[in-house]
């Protein structure tokens, strides 16, 4: 079992952090690896919700749907897929600091069946390092903009 959590303060209000990184199609700008996100469902998001997602990690080419399984509005969101090398659930968590700061979390759980139990430390500290360098653009990404 692979357990990555991360977190980051952004300096912007908590309804615009949470509102720009729970929107699916912000995706490919703030992740790293991410390099497109399709709908499957009809927006807006919601519980339910189904998008097809295309990434490159460890130098391998992914693509995963990810369903929507918790949504609680600027607060709280959870998704998992169940296809893939690498069952995973994400999960955002949106908390306001003060009124322009915000608290965001950023948590990936898995299930390490396509990998050998020896490359579960590896993988660990490769999303560690992959979440903070998306956390990190968030956070520049939202901070530059006016």
């Amino acid at each position: 079992m692979v357990d990555v959590f991360t977190e980051i303060i952004i300096n912007r209000p908590r309804d615009e952090v949470s509102d720009y990184a729970a929107n699916p199609d912000n995706a490919p700008e703030w992740y790293v690896n991410i390099q497109s996100a399709e709908w499957q469902t009809p927006k807006p998001l919601a519980v339910g919700s189904k998008i097809a997602f295309k990434a490159q990690f460890l130098g391998k080419q992914l693509a995963y749907v990810y369903e929507i399984v918790e949504y609680k509005q600027k607060q709280l969101l959870v998704m998992k897929t169940a296809d893939g090398p690498f069952p995973m659930e994400t999960t955002y968590t949106w908390e306001t600091v003060d009124d322009n700061s915000t608290r965001m979390t950023l948590r990936n759980r898995g299930n390490h069946a396509g990998f050998s139990k020896l490359f579960v430390p590896f993988m660990t500290f490769m999303m560690r390092r992959a979440n903070m360098k998306d956390l990190k653009k968030i956070k520049n990404l939202l901070e530059t903009r006016l």
